[in-house]
């Protein structure tokens, strides 16, 4: 069973006179195969999100039919709360748990380099806050040997401790080597599933849906618009609104950051930079919004119901809002305390969590956001065209 679930066989057809590689599923995905089977018979869920008029083109469940609507997945729990057939129904349908499994399968699936897939089985709440401790206390060492790790002297310029372009020698590779692994996973899981999803190009208005759908988090709204179920089986928007708060203060860190480097090389407007400066603005912001965020999604998957997704994975999913809570909440800090003899100290437990974010990047939770994206675009193409003969229509 073991070898079932981490190998990809292959089968060889010879109907027809012609030779075709058949790729065999999985147990997981076998399992998706069976539940979409009988999802498609009942159809009473086609309306809740785009999983079930995307199954509804299909009769049979291929190896990228599956990964395809894994990811198309939001796991808001909708429809299992609706299903006359969940647990403890004999047939045990429970899509969000069945689809959550394959996603994760994915994520190690199109890792780049293949190598580093286990990676994501691996990357869990302590190894995630061990790496951004140890690589923090490997700074505060190195700074405390030059006598400098506690000191009034410094005028609120970290750059006296780390210069500017010691810091770019040691942060532009890990992010550009994050960067380039995700571009290389998701391309190959982009390759596998456009022959299933018609084939067709990307156009403009697929664009523009899929787009919309990804900014307003669209399917996180539940089967009527009125939220995920919670536990309790009441409709709540809590963790549309949460991941909100996390994905758009995450862009504005981001941006703050963009906005510094081209005052930095372009204008030669040297950092640190106050208030109400462009960059100062975007980071503030985007701390306090990405620390109230991760705080409420912690909450919320603390609680969660365990039938809502894979339990499995609640490690790395941990682990990734933790890195991103540590994140804010130090560089919040260091702001606040950049004038005090803390400066230092403060200075590297941020460095420790940026850094520890950015090396498990390609390798934790943020690839669902990279690879449903994917999954998105794939289902608002496909849409657009006609429906095979006979099946049901958007």
């Amino acid at each position: 069973m073991q070898e079932l679930e981490s190998l990809t066989r292959e089968a060889v057809s010879l109907a027809g006179g012609g030779r075709r590689v058949i790729p065999i599923l999985t147990a997981k995905e076998t399992e998706v195969d069976r539940q979409m089977q009988i999802c498609n018979s009942c159809r009473y869920c086609e309306g809740f999100c785009a999983v079930f008029p995307a199954m509804t083109r299909r009769l049979e469940f291929g190896k990228a039919d599956i990964h395809f609507l894994a990811n198309l997945c939001h796991n808001c729990g909708a429809c299992l709360h609706a299903c006359q057939y969940a647990p403890p129904h004999e047939f045990a349908v429970n899509v969000p748990k069945a689809m959550a499994e394959v996603r994760g399968q994915t994520y190690v699936d199109y890792a780049w380099p293949p190598a580093l897939g286990k990676l994501y089985q691996r990357n869990g709440l302590t190894l995630s806050v061990a790496l951004a401790a140890g690589l923090a206390l490997f700074l505060i060492m190195a700074v405390a040997i030059n006598g400098t790790l506690w000191s009034d002297q410094l005028g609120g310029n970290f750059y006296k401790l780390f210069p500017h372009n010691l810091l770019v020698s040691l942060f532009a590779p890990v992010f550009l080597f994050a960067t380039f692994a995700l571009a290389m996973g998701v391309r190959r899981f982009w390759l596998d599933i456009t022959p299933a999803t018609s084939g067709a190009p990307l156009t403009g208005p697929a664009a523009a849906e899929a787009t919309d759908a990804v900014l307003r988090l669209k399917y996180l709204g539940g089967g009527h618009g009125e939220g995920c179920n919670t536990e309790d089986d009441a409709y709540s928007l809590s963790r549309r609104r949460f991941h909100h708060l996390t994905f758009y203060g995450f862009m504005l860190c981001f941006a703050a950051t963009s906005v510094a480097t081209l005052y930095h090389y372009v204008f030669g407007w040297v950092a640190p930079y106050e208030l109400p400066s462009l960059p100062k603005l975007l980071g503030v912001a985007g701390g306090i919004s990405l620390m109230a965020g991760t705080a409420g999604l912690w909450r919320l998957n603390r609680k969660r119901h365990p039938l809502h997704g894979d339990l499995a994975q609640k490690p790395m999913d941990l682990g990734f809002i933790a890195l991103l809570f540590l994140t804010s909440v130090s560089g919040l800090a260091l702001w606040l305390g950049r004038g005090t003899p803390a400066l230092a100290v403060l200075l590297c437990l941020h460095l420790g969590a940026v850094m520890a974010l950015f090396a498990t990047l390609p390798y934790g939770k943020f690839a669902h956001g990279i690879f449903r994206t994917a999954s998105l675009l794939r289902h608002a193409i496909e849409k657009r065209k006609p429906n095979p003969v006979g099946l049901g229509a958007d």
